[in-house]
């Protein structure tokens, strides 16, 4: 979190650059997919609005959102003011790209990442702005590979360390700690990356970081799916991807920050709630065979690790 003269923000840089990212992100997967996007751009009555974009049934996503808001209000919810005590009551404005990619291949993970900008402004010449940036991406395979982890988190590493070598271990930590089940104790996925009220190189050079994390998405995510995507799969593995979909559901509507945050400031429902899988399923106690492909997501993914020294 940093503060800084309302002069030194142009908000409209941040703007123009998030609507541009979400049009570059579904341009990119409807050449991979060959179906298009769904757009449907929306209004907040209390402020600002948004373009909500989805493809759904596709060839290669079942389900695939992209998100774009810009939501502005008088007073902060509880999400944001609890943390943020300081910016209680004050005018605010947040601005994002959200997505997660539900894909129809049990053998291509689901990914998610965000990316976002908020400010509370001075209401008077003695008071400051406050602001900062977050976000970040993460990985959730159904069937783990450790090439696509490796992946995923050098390409992650590398668009940090041009900033500061320490960020990658850093956010990595942040990452396996946030996207955590605690009543399931298990984590989500195999993380990746995520940072929050991050201000710290000053206004400037902390929106070059977040735009090198969200321009590094694709290089992260296309070229697994690509490997994956024509792995031959049957009712067993679309089983399991179902049986796992439930904890990403739980976590959203428990834990994720985004979503309660949503909902709190009177968000747009469907926009919210555009992460959610298609298909869902839930059991009583399961668990995977001993040995079996399913039972090595947890024994070998599901865990603390380095995927950078596996190579």
């Amino acid at each position: 979190m940093n503060t800084a003269n309302t002069s030194h923000i142009d908000t409209s840089d941040i703007y123009n650059y998030l609507q541009k990212l979400q049009t570059k992100i579904i341009e990119a997967i409807e050449l991979v997919d060959g179906k298009t996007f769904l757009q449907d751009s929306w209004q907040r009555p209390e402020g600002g609005g948004g373009n909500s974009c989805l493809l759904e049934e596709g060839n290669v996503f079942e389900r695939a959102g992209v998100g774009f808001s810009h939501v502005l209000g008088t007073k902060l919810p509880p999400a944001a003011s609890v943390a943020h005590p300081e910016a209680a009551g004050r005018p605010w404005e947040a601005m994002g790209v959200s997505l997660v990619f539900h894909p129809r291949n049990p053998y291509i993970p689901t990914v998610h990442m965000n990316v976002r900008f908020f400010i509370a402004k001075a209401q008077n010449d003695n008071e400051q702005d406050i602001w900062w940036f977050g976000g970040g991406m993460d990985l959730t395979p159904y069937y783990g590979f450790e090439e696509d982890a490796e992946h995923f988190h050098r390409t992650n590493k590398t668009a940090l360390d041009a900033f500061d070598t320490s960020y990658y271990p850093k956010f990595k930590k942040e990452c396996d700690e946030y996207f955590y089940l605690k009543h399931r104790k298990e984590p989500r996925g195999i993380g990746g990356i995520f940072y929050d009220d991050f201000s710290e190189l000053g206004f400037e050079r902390s929106f070059d970081f977040h735009r090198a994390v969200a321009d590094s998405f694709l290089q992260a995510y296309l070229p697994i799916v690509q490997r994956r995507k024509d792995t031959p799969y049957g009712e067993r593995e679309r089983d399991f991807q179902a049986y796992r979909r439930g904890r990403y559901v739980e976590f959203n509507l428990i834990y994720d920050r985004g979503t309660i945050f949503g909902l709190q400031s009177n968000g747009r429902t469907e926009s919210i709630l555009l992460s959610m899988p298609p298909i869902v399923k839930w059991r009583y106690d399961w668990k995977p065979e001993a040995g079996s492909a399913e039972a090595k997501l947890y024994t070998d993914f599901l865990i603390d690790k380095d995927w950078l020294s596996i190579t």
